[in-house]
């Protein structure tokens, strides 16, 4: 696992130890961040399900200003963290081990506005049609900011609603699918 693009482009990332967390592929990565940036003009991106970090440290790299990650593991938060300080972004980012829709609440609570939100879950552990609808609901999506999703192919995620559109839908393989929306 590696930085693709940006300013730490090429750094290795480490990966969380053990077999609960599936890491996004380098070339998902890649093919996600062309659709979805590629590159960033400042803003802050809230890595949820963060796992690693890799996601939201390739966000940082190409442009975010800020990061917050969550996930509610111990050795995923020890991970998010040394991997921050390994490509000298800890300045840029707050870690917080939480659940998803507690750390979603209280990121309401602060007032927090996203300009890009990553949701990698656990497949089949968590309802991605609640988790989108609690986000919008708590209004922690800037106008035209973007949701990412990766998820099972299998599942069934909300179509455009009044609040969001799909930006792009696309299946990777049997396991892997993504999902992006846009705040309308």
């Amino acid at each position: 696992m590696r930085v693709i693009a940006g300013k730490r482009k090429g750094q290795g990332l480490k990966a969380v130890p053990g077999s609960e967390t599936r890491p996004t592929t380098d070339k998902i990565k890649e093919a996600i961040f062309q659709s979805i940036g590629p590159f960033f003009d400042g803003g802050l991106v809230l890595d949820l399900f963060a796992g690693s970090g890799s996601l939201g440290i390739e966000a940082l790299s190409r442009g975010m200003d800020r990061a917050i990650f969550v996930d509610k593991q111990g050795k995923a938060i020890h991970t998010i963290k040394e991997n921050l300080k390994s490509v000298k972004m800890t300045d840029q980012a707050e870690v917080f081990r939480a659940d998803a829709f507690r750390a979603l609440k209280a990121a309401a609570k602060r007032g927090l506005v996203f300009d890009l939100i990553l949701l990698d879950p656990p497949y089949g552990k968590v309802n991605l049609s609640s988790l989108i609808q609690e986000i919008t609901e708590h209004e922690l999506i800037k106008q035209s900011g973007l949701i990412y999703c990766e998820h099972d192919p299998q599942d069934e995620l909300p179509e455009d609603t009044v609040n969001l559109t799909i930006q792009k839908q696309e299946v990777y393989s049997s396991t892997i699918a993504v999902t992006i929306y846009r705040l309308n």
